[in-house]
């Protein structure tokens, strides 16, 4: 029998190659622009079509390649950085691997121009599926443009895999943005489409910051700055105020190569300590330095993840460093009463609590359930209140709402309403609550919660096909975003039209507001649009939700009522009516509960009656 065992073509072994390297058109937008940094280029110019599927090329004014070296840098393993095994453990460049560029010209058309400054012209190659197809000289500036044209043309089964469009260009502007914010010295510009989206002058770290961030952080950064002999570490952090519901701006770099390190970023976390919310998330740009040696940046294949000889002298190090710059800077967590003037004017609050009243209040049953032994069932016990254990027992109680996103064509069967409430026996207290009598005793409704349900449904049905009606705006409101806030938005513009936002890019990462939901506050527009986003963002880290999911979500969280907002006897009525008219009133989407139940029988007994 013949043999069996074959060496694979180059080409095939590239396209294998490639898998591992070019998992996706950002992943070559990260190769091609490292290795325009580590061409010691002032100016990178990044353009891209059809969300890199289309063309990905990069431009810059480096010291370009001679003839040899251009038709070299496409072989397998050829690189420039590495000449013995012990320059893997010294790297200080970035792109170094000897595969990306074989690996894109494996799985795209490639046209490559570059040219020396010692040269009098420049050299033109043209690779498809490995092979060199043309080359000839180029007049052109010193420096390289390379462009890579229809990515994964000969693996359609490898192209069917990308995800969308939006989706796609905002993995491309994470890695520019990890890029651009590693070297503030050099300038950047991103161009979409022939519309552009970055122009990063050069600047200081602060400045570029700035640039990519928004210039919201302007005020409210925080230097850190540290020197040691085994390390250094420096950049700034956002003040405690700055937190968000996401991890988006944090960004570790170490020898300039962005990473991600959970266990760096638990350092960070408790350096802000009782400085924040528990589920907040402080901003971050740092930056560490130190030998190559005590790094291997080699255990995985995009670099991104590294390990250090000694995890714990850098975790201690990046913990004191921040405490330190936050300590310096005086920054003290502060406490936001968020209570109504009516409140704070109570006899409650205002009045001193006497002894008297100490006594008073100590001989209360209340009291007593929570701080004598033993007396924590008491009230469950007593009051049988059986419903709160509903609230865990369905988990799958949204599961025909969820059903309708997925399948807008599905009608959404809402039950009937089961009790109907009158304003005189509605009662709001602290502005936050509503008592609603009844005749088997009173329901406690959390008006946020009970909105938020509302909303749900409301949108629900928009996005069925129900689209909710716009008021139009008499003066249009522009908004400006980051630069990744308005590809996310760009994404989400089909689904919030169905749901009454009229909104219109502008350029430049600007929008107009023409027109917003009948019930949104006129002024509040451009806040409930970035709170949206950032409650998006949010969501966004929980697979299990689709894009239209979290987005009904998100805008049904932001626009609801907030507690302290105090309410009129009308609109207790109309929000209880409505709440009680939902296909599932007990629950937030979320699981949250909307209300509870107090029953006659009930409350007599807690009273010994």
């Amino acid at each position: 029998m013949p043999d069996i065992i074959q060496l694979l073509p180059d080409n095939i072994a590239n396209q294998i190659a490639a898998g591992e390297v070019i998992q996706r058109p950002a992943s070559a937008v990260k190769e091609l622009m490292e290795n325009a940094v580590d061409a010691g280029a002032t100016e990178i110019k990044l353009i891209i079509n059809d969300a890199g599927k289309a063309l990905i090329q990069v431009i810059d004014n480096g010291k370009g390649m001679s003839e040899t070296d251009a038709r070299m840098a496409f072989e397998r393993h050829a690189t420039s950085k590495i000449k013995n095994i012990d320059d893997l453990f010294r790297i200080k460049t970035m792109g170094f691997r000897g595969e990306a560029l074989a690996s894109i010209a494996a799985v795209a058309q490639v046209a490559l121009k570059t040219k020396r400054a010692e040269d009098d012209a420049g050299i033109a190659i043209e690779i498809e599926n490995s092979i060199v197809t043309n080359q000839e000289p180029v007049a052109m500036q010193d420096g390289t443009s390379i462009a890579m044209k229809n990515l994964f043309f000969n693996v359609p089964a490898r192209r069917n895999f990308l995800k969308s469009n939006p989706v796609e260009l905002r993995h491309i502007v994470d890695e520019f943005i990890r890029v651009a914010m590693s070297f503030p010295e050099i300038f950047f510009s991103l161009t979409s489409n022939g519309q552009q989206v970055f122009y990063l002058e050069k600047g200081s770290l602060k400045q570029r910051i700035v640039q990519v961030l928004g210039h919201s952080y302007n005020a409210k950064l925080v230097s850190v700055q540290e020197q040691t002999d085994y390390l250094n570490i420096f950049g700034f952090v956002g003040k405690p105020e700055t937190a968000k519901k996401t991890r988006g701006d944090q960004y570790f770099f170490v020898n300039n190569r962005f990473i991600k390190s959970a266990y760096l970023n638990h350092a960070v976390m408790n350096a802000f300590d009782d400085m924040m919310a528990k589920d907040s998330y402080p901003m971050y740009v740092l930056f560490i330095d130190l030998d190559p040696a005590q790094v291997d940046i080699n255990v995985h294949p995009t670099k991104q993840e590294i390990k250090f000889e000694d995890e714990k002298i850098v975790y201690a190090f990046v913990q004191s460093a921040v405490k330190h710059a936050l300590a310096q800077f005086s920054i003290t967590p502060t406490l936001d009463f968020d209570l109504d003037a009516s409140i704070q004017n109570l006899d409650a609050v205002s009045k001193p609590f006497t002894e008297e009243k100490q006594s008073s209040a100590s001989a209360s049953s209340l009291f007593k359930t929570f701080t004598q032994k033993n007396q924590a069932h008491f009230i469950e016990n007593k009051s049988e209140l059986k419903h709160w254990k509903d609230f865990y027992e369905s988990p799958g109680q949204d599961k025909n709402i969820n059903q309708q996103i997925e399948n807008p064509n599905i009608e959404l069967h809402t039950k009937p309403v089961q009790q109907q409430f009158a304003a005189d026996d509605l009662l709001q207290i602290h502005n936050a609550y509503i008592v609603a009598a009844n005749d088997n005793g009173y329901l406690l409704v959390n008006q946020q919660n009970a909105h938020e349900r509302i909303l749900y449904e409301r949108f629900l049905q928009a996005v069925a096909g129900r689209p909710i009606a716009t008021q139009q705006s008499l003066f249009p409101v522009s908004i400006d975003l980051a630069p990744a806030d308005a590809v996310l938005l760009i994404e989400l513009l089909p689904d919030m039209q169905q749901l009454g936002y009229m909104l219109e890019p502008f350029g430049n990462n600007s929008f107009v507001l023409q027109g917003t939901p009948a019930d949104v506050p006129d002024g509040n527009e451009k806040s409930a649009i970035e709170k949206m986003l950032e409650q998006y963002k949010h969501f966004s880290n929980d697979l299990k939700f689709t894009k239209r999911e979290k987005l009904l979500r998100s805008l049904a969280l932001q626009q609801s009522i907030k507690s302290g907002t105090p309410l009129l006897q009308k609109e207790m009525e109309v929000l209880l009516n409505d709440l009680f008219a939902c296909s599932i009133s007990n629950t937030t989407p979320n699981g949250k509960p909307t209300y509870m139940s107090f029953k006659k029988d009930e409350l007599d007994k807690m009273f010994g009656r």
